[in-house]
């Protein structure tokens, strides 16, 4: 096969067989898969946090058992980018629109909130569903009645739409102050010092 030595990258020192190299995808081009295309109806979202990443589950919760419709895994350094596109998105809309309606009132809050365990154990998560999608790019769009979030998964050779999420106008500002607060939780648990191993 002929070499061609523009595109073999950089040769790793001292190892013949390992390289690197750079590569670019379009910004605006991705893959729609048949599955993905037809998105799914939110209407609410929880917001979990790891030590590398964030996890978005997309609730719909219009009948009974409350189920899971999308799952979707942030790196961190997607999130603060995520938290400023939502909020200029909602900023043009509210330029365009008006504010969101608002939305419906929700039930007091229990005394004691309830643990993660026990919020899941009333919620259905498919298996499909479960391991969840690895994005590292969203697009956000809107209309006067919902927000699209197109969630795309950015690799070498071909970016991929992996999530497309539709939700109503007046749950994106509630999103947005959870996601909000959930990365300002996240700083704060980032800046304490380290729990000393266990003896």
């Amino acid at each position: 096969m002929p070499s061609h030595p523009e595109n073999e990258g950089n040769k790793g020192k001292g190892d013949a067989h390992t390289y690197s190299q750079d590569f670019q995808i379009a910004n605006l081009s991705a893959r729609v898969p048949e599955k993905v295309a037809r998105g799914v109806f939110s209407t609410g979202a929880m917001v979990l946090q790891g030590a590398t990443e964030f996890v978005l589950d997309f609730m719909l919760r219009m009948n009974q058992p409350h189920q899971v419709v999308s799952r979707v895994v942030l790196p961190i350094n997607l999130v603060p980018q995520f938290i400023d596109a939502l909020a200029v998105n909602l900023e043009n809309y509210r330029k365009t629109f008006g504010a969101p309606p608002a939305a419906m009132p929700m039930p007091p809050p229990p005394p004691v909130p309830p643990s993660v365990e026990e919020i899941y154990q009333d919620l259905r998560l498919a298996d499909d569903v479960l391991a969840g999608v690895y994005a590292n790019r969203v697009m956000i769009v809107h209309t006067p009645a919902e927000f699209c979030l197109e969630f795309i998964s950015n690799f070498y050779p071909k970016a991929v739409l992996v999530a497309r999420v539709f939700l109503s106008a007046p749950q994106v500002p509630l999103l947005l102050k959870t996601m909000t607060q959930s990365w300002q939780n996240y700083q704060v648990k980032m800046q304490q010092p380290p729990k000393p191993p266990l003896p």
